[in-house]
């Protein structure tokens, strides 16, 4: 399939999502400045209008809230209005999980998700049936910067994984969060909330929200496991194994925010030209490693898709 081209005329729509669960004991400081700091780059450098840019925060009076329904809606919408040759973009900064994988066949794998404001986990499952609606010749990028997100599109060709991880200088020792949230604190703080003995995170889940839970709980989803290509581009803050770090703001050039996040930030400014998704993940591993950072972002996307322009910016 060929990489989505662009389309004079056509729509570029975002979504941006910062949670930093204020006054929990998960709290970040930082999500909300990346998808601030995002919406202006869009902006000023890729031609987004600002009416065309959605922005949810859980920052207290914010409304809507980030919840999971709200975010699947939101997306759904965006994906809904978009036609051939438009460019898609979700940002999200925010904790990320590991589930054990709910087919048998799987064994004690671990699957991904992202972890919005009221807990009712977005997994891999849901991105990839959002990507299968996109119209042909549309693109759909997604950024995550949060703990556990490489592999956050189930089923999508890794470009940049594990299998090229670049050596660390040594461990950052300033201070820094993992925006992580452990499955056993997780079980917790779902049981809490549903009052139900179960080990499973998909019965706490199921029996918050209903029918509003992800398709990962509520069904048997069967996906190949033939890679077929696909305009999904998900560049993660870091591998399936690893977490992504929330920093305060001695490394975030004076205010808190996401290591990878920033990254992307400083390889957009120091590139003021075209650079392909490729590069920019190339590039913000290399700011992490040499900053000390023991995270590796990744790409998971075609290869048409890892060699085209970050979204599909114009050439000069």
């Amino acid at each position: 399939m060929a990489v989505a081209a662009r389309v004079s005329g056509a729509k570029r729509l975002a979504t941006l999502v910062g949670c930093n669960y204020f006054g929990s004991q998960y709290e970040l400081h930082g999500c909300i400045n990346d998808v601030r700091d995002m919406t202006e780059t869009l902006v000023s450098r890729f031609g987004f209008d600002r009416s065309n840019i959605t922005v949810l925060t859980d920052e207290p009076g914010s409304d809507p809230m980030p919840t999971g329904v709200t975010i699947k809606r939101v997306l759904s919408e965006m994906i809904g209005k978009a036609n051939s040759g438009d460019v898609l973009f979700f940002h999200y900064s925010g904790h990320g999980t590991l589930i054990p994988a709910t087919k048998a066949h799987h064994g004690h794998r671990k699957d991904e998700a992202i972890v919005p404001c009221d807990f009712n986990l977005i997994t891999d499952v849901d991105f990839r049936q959002m990507v299968d609606k996109l119209p042909s010749g549309t693109s759909l990028t997604i950024i995550s910067d949060s703990c556990h997100s490489g592999g956050l599109i189930d089923n999508e060709k890794e470009q940049i994984g594990p299998s090229t991880v670049i050596s660390s200088t040594g461990a950052k020792d300033s201070k820094t969060n993992a925006r992580f949230i452990p499955h056993e604190s997780l079980l917790q703080h779902l049981g809490g909330l549903s009052g139900i003995e179960s080990q499973h995170v998909g019965d706490h889940i199921t029996h918050l929200f209903g029918g509003d839970a992800s398709d990962k709980f509520l069904k048997e989803t069967h996906h190949s496991q033939k890679l077929t290509s696909d305009n999904g581009i998900l560049l993660s803050g870091c591998q399936t194994n690893e977490t992504s770090a929330d920093v305060g703001p001695e490394d975030g050039d004076g205010k808190p925010c996401g290591a990878f996040s920033h990254s992307l930030q400083k390889v957009l400014a120091q590139h003021p030209g075209v650079i392909s998704n490729k590069e920019l993940v190339k590039k913000a591993r290399q700011l992490l490693s040499a900053a000390g950072f023991e995270q590796h972002p990744c790409l998971y996307c075609s290869d048409a898709n890892a060699e085209a322009l970050f979204l599909l910016e114009e050439q000069a």
